[in-house]
């Protein structure tokens, strides 16, 4: 049922969904060029993704995104609106990824794995700059911004070039957020 290009796919997949946690449209640019450029190739039903008019709309969102995220408080108004659509965006780029799949297997990696990943990224970057916010007046937004764009970007072009990679990058992070909140549980148990 698995074999090595199905888990590229997934691991593809996963990576991009977790960076659509950073920036919903930046992922999805990415693998419209990648797709448009024969480097990956796409589920039949996401074809159009490799298209011009995608390419130009992902484009032209990606670039209004991430000058929106520049401003402080619209960019506390764009993550209460980018948490569901992130979940839908990882959910979108992992459904157009998996290959030699079932339909009803496909969905269900989407929804849980690349809609799950997404989300969680994105919840916990929009509860630390609303931490951010409330502790920098949003002086500290933009910096913020910039690094979440970068690692967004990042994590984009290590799933497109080295995907098996991303995912030993996301079970680190994933043990040490895991661990961090642990000995935040227990510092709080002892208080």
């Amino acid at each position: 049922m698995f074999d090595f290009t199905t888990l590229i796919s997934i691991a593809l997949g996963i990576g991009l969904a977790a960076a659509s946690g950073f920036r919903v449209f930046l992922p999805l640019f990415a693998l419209s060029l990648s797709a448009y450029f024969g480097l990956w190739p796409l589920n039949e039903n996401f074809q159009w993704l490799a298209s011009v008019p995608a390419l130009i709309i992902l484009g032209v969102a990606t670039v209004a995104e991430i000058g929106a995220y520049l401003f402080p408080f619209i960019d506390n108004l764009l993550d209460t609106l980018a948490v569901p659509l992130a979940g839908v965006a990882g959910t979108a780029v992992m459904a157009s990824t998996t290959a030699d799949l079932s339909p009803a297997v496909t969905w269900t990696l989407a929804v849980i794995a690349g809609g799950g990943a997404a989300a969680a990224v994105k919840g916990i970057n929009a509860t630390a700059r609303a931490a951010g916010t409330a502790t920098t007046a949003g002086l500290a937004n933009p910096v913020v911004s910039v690094a979440e764009t970068g690692a967004a970007a990042g994590m984009a072009a290590l799933s497109l070039f080295v995907p098996f990679l991303t995912l030993g990058v996301l079970l680190v992070l994933v043990f040490w957020l895991w661990r961090r909140y642990r000995g935040f549980q227990a510092r709080r148990m002892v208080n």
